[in-house]
């Protein structure tokens, strides 16, 4: 799994959160750090064979960087890679998100267990690349 901050949002507590959460659910964890392009996330989501992709996102860029990265893993041939989107996202543009190609979409106030679970699960229930 790969957790990443796309943009120039420099919060990234959240983040940091999520993916001492998931490593303690067992997963291995790949945290990019601060003002990731969407070219760097995918080339690290490719080098490490990643089953799955995070984004944290607060900066209100959600619509450009998200479809960004959604398009660099069809790429790449790595269409079939999980993404998950956490934020600050309004309720209005996470149809479109999950239309895009997005998984799920977590927004403040989700339980760090949920977000496991649910990762956890639609891993699971994809077929092996």
């Amino acid at each position: 799994m790969v957790v990443a901050k796309p943009g120039l949002d420099g919060h990234d507590r959240g983040a940091k959160i999520i993916a001492r959460a998931l490593r303690d659910a067992g997963m291995e964890v790949i945290y990019t750090g601060l003002h990731q392009t969407p070219e760097q996330i995918v080339e690290t989501v490719i080098q490490e064979d990643a089953d799955a992709v995070g984004l944290s996102i607060l900066s209100g860029a959600h619509m450009t960087l998200v479809p960004r990265v959604l398009e660099l893993l069809r790429e790449q041939g790595a269409a079939d890679v999980l993404v998950t989107v956490g934020g600050t996202i309004p309720g209005d543009d996470i149809p479109e998100l999950e239309r895009l190609g997005v998984a799920a979409v977590f927004t403040p106030g989700a339980q760090t267990q949920a977000i496991t679970d649910f990762i956890e699960r639609a891993i699971a229930e994809r077929e092996p690349r």
